[in-house]
């Protein structure tokens, strides 16, 4: 009889390195192995809804933000407000918010492997870092935030010239908020005030969006919030397993969407069209962007490709929401107001802004588990208040908790390492007997009530709760820039100097020695190199992930120790 755990264990390793590889490659930009190339549509800029910058008014059918515009006779203004948490730029060229730096947040020195290994030798010179605020709306990856009027001709849009009126610019001491106010002039006898509500330690800008009909017809307009971006993906989280990057879309009918950027070039947009409800998002590692409007109402969703525009670096990405008002007679008006989020993904706070808001948190397709262990986490952050060690804690907990399950498969792994010798001398004894040595093995596992596979079904079981536990710890922005002590200084990038990955190949290495040796020669080599490939893998962890790794790898060795030791097992 072969022996089965050793076989789980090679198929594991050898779809671990497939997956891996795969990963690594979506990394570098490169299209995963599992979803071949397939031919990107051409958008063409004179086609679909709002090509000429001027959408039809909506009726029924689809209301999308205008796409292109004239220059604009006159240079814009940029106007730039300051609060404890946030600095934001607007634009007076439509009101667009195209920068926003989050003063709190900082950027992390993260070189390459090579680059550390070369200047931990000598070889190469450590360059100079100073840290910068994190930016999300930036011009650079045409990333900003845009609101206007669509549903009839020459409505104010975010190609439409505002004026900001004097006021604060800085919110001081004392203050709770500071608002800005822009007004556009008379366009399709419409005029547009937006007023944008910057509120003391929100991560969140009000805006309010007050519609007049100044002419001398009836109309009825429809307000569209709007995050534009480049395709481009935002670097963070393990190497192999890169973060989501791209739009998403919510409500209370069917959930939580995400869509990646090659899956709208392909046209793959499948989302609910309209809902009473919802919510659009911008998503990147740690960080994200939302238009919010929790009241309840009609609203249409798109998510889109934007026809190439001259100027524009790449191709851009639309997700908006589109809300129609009430009719306005001539000398009436109306307001709109709406929510704009820029911030960390902060589980906790996000869940107070909108429902569902929380889920911009990607913990892929273990969420309903790591739910649970982040709340588990957070908890024991509050105690115990490092972040490290809260690691530790959880692990602990978790080992505590799991203590039974694996004592069984620690106690399978010290019966088949008692009876090793007795199968070895009977292999020895009957290699050119393979019938025979099959039966005499079946005898000596029932003799010493040994199950083969009893050491890997607790593993398979509890990979689920550990793969959970990991996603949390790659995404939980709480832990960025969180130092544990000594030379770890932030858990959210790999280790300086590799000491943690050394010592977690070092106990997984201890690991291999403590179970039984497998009978095959090549199978038990295969064991050796296995935890030196998992470790060289590991060097490009955040320390966080492989702190979790190591101190997991140190409580399963005494667990097994202290067995082995019980039952007499060397």
């Amino acid at each position: 009889m072969t022996d089965i755990r050793r076989t789980v264990l090679w198929v594991v390793f050898t779809m671990s390195l497939v997956l891996l590889w795969d990963g690594w490659q979506k990394h570098n930009g490169h299209r995963s192995m599992f979803s071949p190339s397939a031919p990107t549509p051409a958008v063409s800029a004179a086609s679909g809804p709002g090509a000429n910058g001027v959408p039809a008014a909506s009726t029924g059918g689809s209301a999308l933000a205008p796409t292109a515009a004239p220059a604009p006779a006159v240079a814009s203004e940029k106007v730039t407000i300051r609060t404890d948490v946030l600095t934001v730029t607007v634009d007076t060229l439509g009101g667009d918010i195209i920068r926003a730096e989050l003063p709190h947040y900082l950027t992390s020195y993260d070189p390459t492997v090579t680059d550390q290994l070369l200047q931990m030798v000598g070889l190469q010179k450590k360059p100079p870092f100073t840290p910068q605020p994190v930016v999300l709306f930036n011009e650079g990856q045409q990333y900003r935030a845009q609101t206007g009027l669509v549903g009839a001709k020459d409505l104010p849009s975010h190609f439409t010239q505002m004026t900001a009126v004097a006021g604060e610019r800085e919110l001081k001491d004392g203050q709770n908020e500071v608002k800005l106010r822009l007004e556009s002039p008379e366009s399709g006898g419409v005029k547009l005030v937006k007023t944008l509500t910057f509120k003391r330690g929100a991560y969140t800008v009000d805006v309010a969006h007050e519609v007049i009909n100044v002419g001398a017809a009836p109309v009825t307009p429809q307000v569209y919030l709007q995050l534009v971006r480049d395709g481009s993906t935002v670097t963070g989280g393990a190497a192999f397993t890169p973060s989501f990057t791209g739009p998403a879309v919510y409500n209370d009918k069917t959930k939580f969407h995400t869509l990646k950027f090659e899956d709208i070039d392909k046209g793959k947009v499948d989302i609910e069209k309209h809902a009473n409800d919802g919510w659009v998002a911008m998503i990147q590692h740690y960080f994200a962007s939302a238009w919010l409007v929790t009241e309840p109402g009609n609203r249409e969703f798109n998510i889109r490709k934007l026809p190439g525009q001259a100027g524009l670096r790449g191709d851009t990405y639309a997700a908006s929401m589109v809300f129609t008002l009430p009719t306005l007679a001539p000398g009436a008006s109306t307001t709109q107001t709406a929510t704009l989020f820029a911030g960390p993904q902060e589980e906790n706070k996000l869940s107070a802004l909108a429902p569902g808001l929380e889920r911009v948190k990607d913990y892929g397709l273990l969420t309903i588990l790591a739910e649970p262990l982040f709340w588990l986490l957070d908890q024991l952050h509050k105690l115990i208040g490092n972040w490290g060690w809260t690691i530790v804690a959880l692990v602990l907990l978790l080992k505590v908790a799991l203590y039974g399950l694996n004592a069984r498969a620690y106690k399978s792994m010290a019966k088949m390492k008692a009876v090793a010798p007795r199968i070895n001398e009977m292999k020895e004894r009957l290699k050119d007997k393979p019938q025979e040595m099959q039966q005499a093995m079946m005898q000596i596992y029932r003799e010493e009530k040994v199950n083969p596979i009893g050491g890997c079904l607790p593993i398979f079981l509890q990979m689920p709760i550990f793969m959970a536990l990991y996603w949390v710890l790659l995404s939980t922005v709480e832990m960025r820039q969180a130092p544990w002590m000594l030379w770890i200084t932030d858990l959210s990038v790999r280790d300086p100097y590799f000491i943690l990955p050394l010592l977690m190949m070092a106990t997984s290495l201890f690991q291999v020695w403590l179970n039984p040796p497998a009978a095959d020669p090549m199978q038990q080599k295969m064991m050796w190199i296995m935890p030196v490939a998992f470790g060289v893998m590991f060097f490009v962890f955040p320390a966080g992930l492989v702190l979790y790794w190591l101190t997991n790898n140190i409580l399963s060795i005494a667990q097994q120790w202290m067995i082995n030791k019980q039952m007499g097992v060397n």
